[in-house]
């Protein structure tokens, strides 16, 4: 017998207690048949942050991590979705897959992450070589996601990192700060072939389906990608519409 109303699947996901967005993006995304249960990883809500403190905060989320998927599980989900990105970009290429088969191995089930699913995306889209990216970040983590990307092939033009001063405080960034970033990170738009927004609780997912239209590029945001890529591991093919070309395409 299937869950009554997650009769396609039971998605757990995983995200920081500080995160206000991942959740409702990924309801937004939400097909029939498919149910998001959430399960919080306790972050304390760091002020002033700063290239240390940001450090030592992914630190104390990587090591909650497992206490929320444990608690997650006893839904029964068929797969884990991460909602936060940056401990999934630590340690390059290699620590993205130490992350993934340590969730794994202690959950039982699969799990998208954000580091996977966003080098998934940039290969759905074909022909991009070149990429700059967007995060609420500090250098010292945005040096790991471009470590990661550059692992994974791509060359990293240039990035952003808006520094923001608490974990909540990610989730008060305004379109219009994220509209003037994009459009910095494009320059001239000849050297890049896509853009990424990586940080979770940055709300990017329509801002960046309408950048595709205006940067004439693949602007990929990170929940999109993440949740595009547990339902397409899950074998659910339908096509989204209104959230960009990741959901409407591929």
């Amino acid at each position: 017998m299937r869950d009554v109303l997650g009769w396609r699947r039971k998605f757990g996901v995983i995200g920081p207690s500080t995160n206000t967005i991942v959740q409702p993006d990924f309801e937004m995304m939400r097909p029939p048949g498919v149910t998001n249960h959430y399960s919080r990883i306790f972050t304390p809500n760091a002020k002033a942050v700063s290239n240390e403190s940001f450090m030592a905060g992914i630190q104390v989320i990587g090591g909650n991590v497992l206490d929320a998927v444990r608690s997650v599980m006893t839904c029964e989900p068929d797969y884990l979705v991460m909602g936060m990105s940056s401990v999934t970009f630590n340690g390059g290429a290699a620590g993205a897959d130490a992350f993934v088969a340590t969730v794994e191995k202690e959950s039982g089930v699969r799990i998208s992450v954000g580091s996977h699913s966003s080098t998934a995306a940039l290969k759905a889209y074909g022909g991009v070589k070149r990429i700059a990216f967007l995060s609420p970040y500090y250098p010292v983590a945005n040096a790991e996601v471009r470590r990661y990307f550059t692992e994974s092939g791509f060359a990293v033009v240039r990035d952003i990192c808006l520094q923001c001063k608490s974990w909540t405080g990610i989730a008060e960034v305004p379109p219009a700060v994220l509209r003037d970033k994009l459009v910095e990170l494009n320059a001239d738009g000849r050297d890049t072939d896509a853009i990424i927004q990586v940080g979770t609780n940055l709300s990017m997912v329509r801002l960046a389906a309408e950048a595709e239209q205006w940067l004439g590029k693949p602007v990929i945001a990170i929940n999109t990608a993440t949740y595009w890529h547990a339902l397409r591991a899950n074998g659910i093919a339908d096509k989204i519409f209104g959230l960009g070309r990741l959901l409407e395409e591929f």
